[in-house]
């Protein structure tokens, strides 16, 4: 996976703005790596946290990065990291956002050839992750990001592409709700959908991820996003 991209078109006027990607690094160890429903669920709550950081906004220190990137396509790139690898990537500036067994490190835009020397050597294969047993229902409080039924990801590209579902979650709410979801930490939920409701989303009206094919997929849908209860006030499905 080299690069991803929430809403592809041909000759896009963004594309003659200089191209950014946000960094994200997964922590898998040899001898214990993160279950990967937790992992793509880190990863989602990471790129919130980063969107919603006050060195991301006005004048802080990451805003000028954040603004560029998001003038461009909206790239996301999943590495993975061990042992030294993962404490040299931890002394750089970022934020570290960890789940009930994944750790993920998030970090500002860089240039899309200007990546730091401690994470251009990182490698981006090696992130297929399985969960020891099967999720249980998502909490209907939380919003939930349904992966395409019958799409295969490696975990690294389906990480990324929770990220851009969380991202365009985040442009649709307004001030008050995304204050309420940042205080509780972004409870959320990664399900795979359903082929019947898969359709039934991707007709409602939801965000939807569209991703541009550079990478292990073809072009096409990728994640529907589902309000919750309580957090994040977006449309939900009132299946039967």
């Amino acid at each position: 996976m080299t690069s991803n991209d929430a809403v592809p078109h041909d000759e896009d006027p963004r594309d003659r703005a200089p191209q950014f990607v946000l960094p994200l690094v997964v922590r898998i160890e040899k001898a214990a790596p993160p279950a990967r429903t937790d992992a793509l669920e880190t990863a989602a709550r990471a790129v919130l946290f980063l969107l919603s950081d006050e060195r991301a906004a006005g004048d802080g220190e990451w805003a000028r990065a954040v603004a560029d990137w998001e003038d461009g396509r909206i790239r996301k790139v999943v590495r993975r990291a061990r042992g030294a690898e993962w404490r040299k990537a931890s002394a750089l500036p970022g934020l570290e956002v960890t789940g009930a067994t994944a750790e993920v490190r998030v970090f500002p835009p860089v240039p899309l050839d200007g990546w730091p020397k401690e994470l251009v050597k990182l490698q981006v294969s090696g992130t297929d992750l399985d969960d020891p047993e099967p999720p249980a229902s998502p909490d209907p409080t939380r919003p939930v990001l349904w992966l395409k039924p019958g799409l295969e990801m490696s975990a690294g590209k389906a990480m990324a592409q929770v990220g851009h579902g969380a991202q365009l979650a985040w442009w649709a709410l307004d001030d008050a709700a995304r204050q309420a979801w940042r205080e509780a930490g972004f409870p959320l939920s990664v399900r795979t959908a359903e082929p019947g409701h898969w359709a039934e989303l991707t007709a409602s009206g939801v965000p939807v991820v569209r991703d541009a094919g550079f990478t292990e997929i073809a072009p096409g849908e990728t994640v529907a996003v589902e309000g919750g209860e309580r957090y994040c006030p977006l449309p939900r499905l009132r299946l039967p």
